[in-house]
């Protein structure tokens, strides 16, 4: 018990952490906007943990807010099996994620935020210099005061989380912080772009029944109609906004 109390209080720490660098949190959610309500791309670059937390954030979007898939990337140092397991050596590739967004076409109406808990990962440093010098924009995430990565990044958050409670396990304080800040900057980039009306997913892929459920209590209550005739406008138009809009009494 002493010891989980003791993780949970450094825990409580990192919302804090985050909060003293909400404007920097905010630079680069309104520079992700720009880009992706110009039609541009928003793409992720970590190893390790920063790299899986970037796939994460990136595989959520399309399911949640209907967004085709390919406009929000993550990428991860040693490719998709450093998802699983770790790939050794592959965050010592200097050249290694300009190679890996090249297979992209990455270009000047995307940006590119890196993500490195230590701010000095040699693949997102050398992967986030390389878009600069082609005029594409780039941002950051980590968790030391000026890090090489933020000298790199024309939108740079830095979230101080402090020491870890297991020392350099940066999963702890310092991945809390990263999925945080990630959450914050795609949904309110969501809701900019129109893809939330109140609070509710309206443009969520209805993937499975818990969804479909969902989908039809939101158009009941969007429409003050009963589940029946909910449950129907859902399965003709296929989404709950289509739903609601096309609906006629």
């Amino acid at each position: 018990m002493e010891l989980l109390t003791s993780i949970n209080s450094e825990d409580k720490t990192v919302p804090l952490a985050i909060e003293k660098s909400i404007h920097q949190v905010a630079a680069l959610a309104d520079a992700v906007y720009e880009k992706m309500k110009n039609g541009g791309r928003l793409f992720y670059i970590g190893a390790g943990t920063s790299g899986r937390l970037g796939i994460v954030d990136a595989s959520e979007c399309p399911p949640t807010y209907g967004i085709e898939h390919g406009l929000v990337i993550g990428i991860i140092a040693g490719g998709d099996s450093a998802i699983r397991k770790a790939v050794e050596f592959a965050e010592d590739d200097v050249n290694g994620a300009w190679r890996d967004l090249s297979e992209y076409d990455v270009n000047s109406n995307d940006i590119v935020v890196g993500i490195a808990a230590s701010g000095s990962t040699p693949y997102v440093v050398g992967g986030l210099k390389e878009c600069k010098s082609r005029n594409i924009a780039t941002g950051s995430i980590s968790c030391n005061p000026d890090a090489p990565v933020s000298k790199v990044s024309d939108f740079p958050v830095e979230v101080i989380v402090g020491p870890e409670f297991v020392t350099g396990s940066t999963r702890m304080k310092a991945g809390t912080a990263q999925k945080l800040v990630l959450n914050m900057i795609t949904t309110s980039v969501m809701v900019k772009l129109g893809r939330v009306r109140g609070n509710k997913m309206v443009d969520m892929q209805l993937s499975n029944n818990k969804l479909i459920d969902r989908g039809a209590r939101m158009i009941m209550n969007a429409l003050n109609i009963d589940a029946v005739t909910a449950a129907a406008l859902l399965e003709k138009h296929g989404s709950v906004r289509k739903a609601i809009d096309n609906y006629k009494q």
